[in-house]
């Protein structure tokens, strides 16, 4: 099988694995660049958590709505809204407005209380819509 491109000439010297210093024409030798390299993660700062289980339907079940009012939920959540409806028999909402806005100025008070607030209506589960 033909390569796809010539192969280059090794010299004596680089096939050693010494670091040879390379040449401009009519330059002095310069040595190649080293940089040091840094992992730019973090320990996680949360502790992880098991994910609850799935729901073995959404029939008869309550779905609550979040939305960071960013991205067009006002028009997503809806039709998403239309069609689980069609799809399973009893399944109820409560809209997102219901919540408050999961960004922005009121966030973290809307975060704190959400999981009184879903208990309270006896939502068994979530859609979250966030854009950016």
């Amino acid at each position: 099988m033909a390569k796809p491109w010539p192969e280059r000439p090794v010299s004596e010297a680089n096939k050693s694995g010494k670091q040879q210093p390379l040449r401009r024409q009519g330059d002095a030798p310069m040595t190649e660049p080293s940089y040091d390299v840094v992992w730019p993660g973090a320990p996680s700062g949360i502790e992880r958590r098991d994910l609850a289980p799935r729901l073995d339907t959404l029939d008869g079940k309550r779905i609550g709505f979040l939305w960071d009012y960013l991205f067009r939920g006002d028009e997503l959540f809806p039709i998403l809204e239309r069609e689980l409806a069609a799809r399973y028999e009893g399944v109820t909402f409560v809209g997102y407005e219901t919540f408050g806005n999961t960004h922005g100025g009121d966030e973290a008070a809307v975060i704190d209380r959400l999981p009184d607030s879903l208990r309270s209506r006896a939502v068994d589960a979530v859609v979250s819509g966030m854009g950016c």
